[in-house]
């Protein structure tokens, strides 16, 4: 184990035995009051730098991907085509797939914006992201009502655990109509066409979700086809993206 990783086993221990720990009314209620002033300061810093930003599309995947794989140069691609059509671009503000496509935008002359989180591994600002739509969250759900507010669809690349939590929580707003229904779009059919059965065979079988909750989305293979999905949803509400 590196000392890093001993550092990060400790605080993850301290954590969990602080869980246990028995603190006086005081105590709690003064570190929670400090936590809802927090939150509150990034969803207020959050809403009054996004509202001005105008239309957007939400590019999620994994922060690991490095920039010689197809899927980080088909994101920067799907950025970059995202802004000749008139939108900008949101991402998660790090590495990987994140980087590509505030790339494609910043490439473009297109609006980047980077929606950081402090993590203690795997994540800083990336150097496309324009100066003035870097904001950094240490609260993870302030700023996925940020991602969901302010998109008017979303692209999926490959990813992990975090790329799961943002599409799903995507989805999960649509089916229930908390949100419209903003185009979803899965880019990779060998990665996700696992997961893609496993919904139809088993959580459709099981009757957790009606069949018709599979048009919540698309899964495509180019970046002309993501696009073109995005492109088409709003053709079909005779919308345009600056609207």
């Amino acid at each position: 184990m590196t000392d890093r990783e001993e550092e990060l086993f400790l605080s993850e221990e301290q954590k969990i035995k602080k869980a246990f720990d028995n603190h006086s009314w005081a105590e709690v209620h003064s570190e929670e009051s400090w936590r809802v002033f927090k939150i509150m300061s990034e969803f207020v810093e959050g809403i009054d730098r996004m509202s001005k930003i105008g239309p957007c599309v939400s590019i999620f995947g994994s922060a690991r991907t490095k920039p010689d794989n197809p899927y980080y140069i088909m994101a920067e691609e799907i950025a970059a085509k995202l802004v000749r059509h008139g939108y900008g671009v949101i991402t998660g503000g790090g590495p990987g797939i994140m980087e590509a496509g505030n790339k494609g935008a910043k490439l473009q002359g297109g609006k980047s914006v980077g929606l950081n989180i402090e993590l203690p591994f795997e994540q800083k600002p990336n150097d496309y992201i324009d100066k003035d739509k870097s904001i950094d969250f240490d609260f993870f759900f302030v700023r996925k009502v940020m991602f969901v507010k302010y998109s008017q669809g979303f692209v999926i690349m490959p990813g992990g655990f975090g790329t799961l939590d943002e599409m799903f929580e995507s989805l999960t707003l649509i089916q229930t109509k908390k949100i419209g229904r903003f185009p979803v779009v899965l880019v990779g059919k060998s990665y996700w066409g696992g997961l893609i059965d496993w919904i139809k065979t088993t959580m459709v079988d099981a009757g957790n979700i009606n069949p018709s909750d599979l048009d919540l989305l698309s899964v495509v293979d180019t970046p002309t086809e993501a696009v073109r999905v995005i492109d088409d949803f709003y053709a079909k509400y005779l919308m345009r993206p600056n609207f």
